[in-house]
């Protein structure tokens, strides 16, 4: 990043917002000298290990005490992370923490439909057992977040 003279001759070096994002209540700002955002997770399975890359991951979900990711292609992999740790690895800009047993990619919503009492309803272009529900504290947030990416 360079330095800035401003008019008074005082040196001063900004530091830009990469972006801005409504989550969950809260501006959450990303500086661009904060960590680079994860590429891939490292994941156990059948007695190999395999990396997953971030782009190929529809969402993260509590499962039995654990979080657990879920690919495009449907595979699943359990992975050694908070998902509070996994959401703080992750672009906000893609990945929205819409309730806590869940955190989805952009890319996985198909549609959002309204439901009851202000609450929204996620519907996702990966089967998924579940209700993928918002609550009505988030769901301003949540529209905002797809409305501005």
């Amino acid at each position: 990043m360079r330095n800035i003279q401003n008019r008074a001759g005082n040196v001063s070096n900004p530091v830009m917002p990469a972006f801005l994002a409504l989550q969950g209540g809260q501006y959450a700002t990303r500086m661009e000298t904060a960590h680079p955002v994860k590429q891939s997770f490292l994941v156990f399975k059948n007695n190999r290990y395999l990396t997953v890359p971030t782009e190929s991951i529809a969402l993260f979900q509590i499962r039995y005490d654990s979080p657990l990711i879920i690919c495009f292609d449907r595979q699943e992999y359990f992975v050694n992370y908070s998902l509070e740790q996994i959401q703080q690895l992750l672009s906000p800009l893609q990945f929205y923490r819409v309730n806590r047993q869940c955190l989805v990619n952009f890319k996985a919503i198909r549609e959002v439909e309204h439901y009851f009492a202000r609450k929204l309803l996620v519907k996702l272009s990966v089967t998924f057992s579940e209700k993928l529900i918002v609550s009505k504290e988030k769901a301003t947030s949540f529209l905002g977040w797809m409305e501005n990416r």
